[in-house]
């Protein structure tokens, strides 16, 4: 009686986890999207050379995740677009008995995105992720803001990666 209780109660307590899976967890959508392609982002902002970094960044934020795999174009299940739309400094604080001289900037990259699919049809809706760090001025401030994007771009990615694996 006791054994035939304890199995109950087992298969009772376990009902619950019937509908779970092992494995990523990938949206609907994205069911049948096992390799992604990353051609390098296009750069709609006036800050140069930052194309590689931040797709260097997305791809590297990827091979981490691991839901997706990473290959080259010809064999992906989808292809990731993305364009820079920005990149913005704003003060965050200034000097005491100087308002007008900064001493901290805080910096944000955000990027557009879209995910095609292997016939040239867009998976789901367009997306945008952002980024931001912020950095002390020392005596060039183009020098530490350029020393301050990979931090950015590092949480871009982030951002950029779950929105992809995990639908949000």
């Amino acid at each position: 009686m006791k054994k035939a209780f304890a199995t109950l109660l087992l298969a009772f307590l376990l009902e619950g986890c019937a509908g779970y899976k092992l494995g990523p967890a990938t949206p609907g959508y994205l069911r049948q999207v096992h390799a992604i392609a990353v051609p390098t982002f296009a750069n709609s902002t006036l800050t140069p050379r930052i194309e590689v970094l931040l797709t260097g960044t997305v791809i590297k934020q990827l091979q981490q995740d691991g839901t997706f795999r990473i290959v080259n174009e010809d064999v992906a299940d989808a292809i990731l677009k993305g364009d820079i739309v920005g990149v913005n400094r704003s003060p965050a604080r200034s000097v005491r008995g100087n308002v007008l001289s900064t001493t901290e900037f805080n910096l944000s990259v955000s990027v557009r995105y879209r995910l095609m699919g292997r016939d040239g049809k867009q998976l789901g809706s367009d997306g945008g992720a952002s980024g931001s760090t912020s950095f002390f001025v020392g005596s060039d401030v183009a020098t530490d803001e350029r020393q301050a994007l990979p931090l950015a771009a590092e949480e871009l990615a982030r951002h950029l990666v779950s929105q992809l694996s995990e639908g949000w």
